[in-house]
């Protein structure tokens, strides 16, 4: 009996047309993300040569040519709009290979920022990456390229069913109030028996103050032991409930099932994060915080709940169990978080000591150091949070600002840490959750 002659199907033959060119407009956009990699590293070796020949202005007029600053603050700024446009790319070029359909809101909101940067800085950049975009925007228009991720939605169904969740979300909120009563009759009690009773209205300011840290602290530890538990096991949990074999035989690609699992451990965290915005405007009673305060506290709460939340997917997909995951991803997150920022920053700290002792700091060390400093506070989200609002409180400093060197009373243009601190983490989740997605695609091959 003769063997019947077997059909072998190639991946095109499955892909479809909106698939087909999600996938064109993801390979545009992963192009685009490496342009903006190699020319903030070259603009970076560009203002290293500068500082040392004095030919800022001549960088600045390549990269920034409308901006007005000076130009080791323009050299600064562009690189970090660079590396911002790298992690958008990167971003978006994970949601086109998951067909998401935030995708197409999320070029638009970038071609606009990169359009803004172009008429009010000149960011030469930006026209090359809103070329990026406008060749990739088009291969996701239409009905049949994005669509509405179908594990997000199953996930979301599954938590907010029942009343798990709404009972989870009371806890947490009576929790969180409590603690915030608890803050304020023990700062009030405080202030009382102080200088402060006396000042009506800084004693009130103050006590906004430490009920706002108090309750964004708590926030911050909570995605911070939370985010990667939720999704570490969002692979290795399939497989512990032998699920994971029946899903590679459905139709459903790797970037859609790594972005959905994703996407619903993070939606719930969102809803925690906005459920505490009343707690954090209690505040406005008594003063001494402001909306930009709130702002940038709830953007450097979602953006650490991404990164972290990317890195425990990246160790569900590697790793075969829940518990080992976990571990790995608690483990890599103290270490890239907590450790090496503290040794950095004591062994930059010691290095200052040393040299200032020494007499002989000059001030291209002196600018060395603090920026290295800088680049280690934004690798904490608690530093970050503590400096930035220090810097808002203090001296108004949302942006750039210029910071006199003691070495011999020149200036360095300084950033405040949430800028980098959001430029970095998101790169990272990026590409995480790109490197997730390959592993995952290499395992069901």
């Amino acid at each position: 009996m003769s063997e019947s002659p077997s059909v072998a199907f190639t991946p095109v033959d499955l892909i479809s047309a909106g698939e087909r060119r999600a996938q064109g407009a993801a390979a545009l956009l992963r192009t685009g993300a490496l342009i903006c990699g190699a020319a903030a590293l070259l603009a970076l070796i560009g203002a290293l040569i500068a500082a040392a020949s004095g030919g800022f202005d001549a960088l600045r007029s390549l990269l920034l040519f409308q901006y007005t600053g000076a130009g080791d603050a323009a050299a600064a700024l562009a690189i970090m709009l660079l590396l911002l446009d790298m992690g958008l790319l990167l971003a978006l070029m994970v949601g086109a290979l998951a067909r998401e359909r935030w995708t197409l809101v999320g070029l638009i909101a970038a071609g606009v920022l990169n359009l803004a940067a172009l008429i009010g800085f000149g960011f030469t950049a930006g026209a090359l990456v809103m070329a990026i975009i406008g060749l990739a925007t088009p291969r996701l228009w239409g009905d049949d390229a994005l669509r509405a991720n179908p594990v997000m939605i199953k996930e979301l169904r599954g938590r907010m069913r029942g009343a798990r969740a709404f009972a989870l979300l009371t806890v947490y909120l009576g929790l969180m109030s409590g603690f915030a009563g608890l803050l304020y009759l023990t700062f009030n009690s405080f202030a009382r028996g102080s200088a402060l009773g006396t000042a009506g209205s800084a004693a009130a300011g103050e006590i906004g103050r430490v009920l706002f840290m108090g309750i964004v602290g708590v926030e911050m530890l909570l995605i911070i032991f939370i985010a990667p538990a939720f999704t570490a096991g969002a692979v290795t949990g399939e497989r512990e409930r032998q699920t994971y074999d029946l899903l590679q035989t459905t139709l459903l690609s790797s970037p859609a099932f790594i972005l959905g699992k994703l996407e619903s451990a993070l939606s719930f965290i969102v809803l925690l994060l906005l459920a505490a915005i009343p707690l954090q405007s209690l505040a406005f009673l008594f003063g001494g915080v402001s909306e930009i305060e709130i702002a940038l506290a709830f953007l450097i709460l979602l953006v650490t709940a991404v990164a972290l939340g990317a890195v425990g997917m990246l160790f569900s997909v590697l790793l075969p169990r829940t518990l080992t995951a976990s571990v790995r991803a608690y483990s890599a997150i103290a270490a890239g978080m907590f450790i090496i920022p503290a040794l950095v920053g004591f062994a930059l700290n010691l290095a200052r000591e040393l040299i200032f002792r020494g007499g002989s700091v000059t001030p291209a060390v002196e600018a060395a150091l603090t920026y290295a400093g800088l680049i280690a506070a934004a690798l904490n989200p608690i530093t970050t949070a503590l400096q930035t609002q220090t810097l808002l409180v203090e001296r108004q400093i949302v942006g750039i600002w210029t910071l006199t060197l003691a070495s011999d009373g020149s200036t360095i243009p300084m950033i405040s840490p949430w800028i980098p601190f959001c430029v970095l983490y998101i790169v990272l989740a990026a590409i995480l959750i790109a490197l997730a997605i390959r592993r995952a695609g290499q395992v069901e091959g």
